[in-house]
């Protein structure tokens, strides 16, 4: 007989193999086929639905979640086993969120991925290191360290499969056809991208408008032809698109993810005094102006979630005096 799991909480090739290695432990199983790239498991067995219960008892304690497609195991299974602590329960929700890119490699198309970001690759796949020469080391070292972006973006080539390393941030596509002149990207946001696009650094026209708008003096500008892969702290459907016709967009905070490199940036006053942006309570608000595109989270400052949901260490209690 066969049944077909779904399994949950695999990043890497280990991890298959401790699925499978559990699921074959258990009586009657004749085959445990793993894949780590649709996060499913084939299994062949002999046997009644016992079998399939077992095996996705064996699964869970290995720290794994398996549902069985044709319906899940019996309940007397799950009561059976060992509730986990609250701290498994937490690790298991943060191992949801992770996700991973994949690029297929036909032989005629190159890569660029963020260094040290490819998890594994199969295949006929060589990477180069991009670099022209030391002159563009030394310039891709400078910009690197004020994008905080990695120095040198290896270029891959050739056929087979590429994996990258697991994030807990959303993974989003765009279309650089679709941008006209190019779009500037958010520090940090880069990915991967296709070799056809064009990879620049690009400045602030004054230091007022990186300080206070807190976007940086330096970001990463995309143009040519292309997908590039970006990461978003919110799923793209929860991105907000605005075009611009020779008209601007006000934003209190950081909110642009990406945007047209044609818009101009500044840092201005919520009204047209500081009394009235006292009373309204804005502040300084970030401007942009032109015609062009821009897309917008519907969060800022997320620096402190992403901490949150990478840790499971708790703030240590304050002394008090009563």
């Amino acid at each position: 007989m066969r049944e077909t799991f779904d399994i949950t909480g695999m990043s890497c090739a280990a991890c298959s193999a401790r699925v499978s290695k559990a699921a074959s432990g258990v009586a009657g199983v004749e085959e445990a086929n793993v894949n780590l790239l649709k996060n499913s498991m084939e299994l062949v067995y002999e046997g009644d639905r016992s079998t399939v219960d077992a095996v996705a008892a064996a699964i869970e304690r290995a720290g794994y979640g398996a549902i069985p497609r044709t319906g899940p195991a019996s309940t007397s299974t799950v009561a059976a086993s060992a509730a986990p602590a609250p701290g498994a329960i937490a690790q298991a929700a943060i191992e949801e969120r992770r996700r991973q890119l994949i690029i297929d490699m036909e032989g005629d198309n190159t890569a660029v991925i963020q260094a040290g970001g490819v998890q594994w690759r199969a295949g006929n796949v060589v990477a180069t290191s991009g670099v022209r020469g030391v002159g563009d080391f030394l310039g891709k070292a400078f910009k690197g360290a004020v994008t905080r972006e990695s120095t040198v973006k290896p270029e891959y080539k050739g056929e087979g499969i590429i994996v990258l390393e697991p994030t807990y941030k959303f993974i989003i596509l765009i279309d650089v056809d679709e941008w006209g002149s190019g779009c500037t990207v958010e520090d940090g946001m880069f990915l991967a991208c296709d070799g056809t696009v064009n990879r620049e650094i690009t400045s602030r026209k004054n230091v007022s408008s990186a300080v206070l708008g807190k976007e940086g003096l330096f970001n990463v500008s995309l143009s040519g032809h292309g997908i590039a892969a970006l990461e978003s702290v919110v799923p793209e459907e929860e991105l907000v698109c605005v075009d611009l016709h020779d008209d601007e967009i006000r934003l209190d905070g950081n909110l642009a993810v990406c945007w047209s490199t044609s818009l101009q940036f500044t840092v201005e006053t919520a009204s047209k005094s500081l009394v009235g942006s006292a009373i309204s309570g804005e502040g300084l608000v970030n401007v942009y102006r032109g015609t062009g595109r821009i897309l917008l989270s519907p969060v800022a400052d997320t620096s402190s979630w992403l901490a949150a949901t990478a840790t499971t260490k708790a703030n240590p209690a304050k002394n008090s005096n009563f």
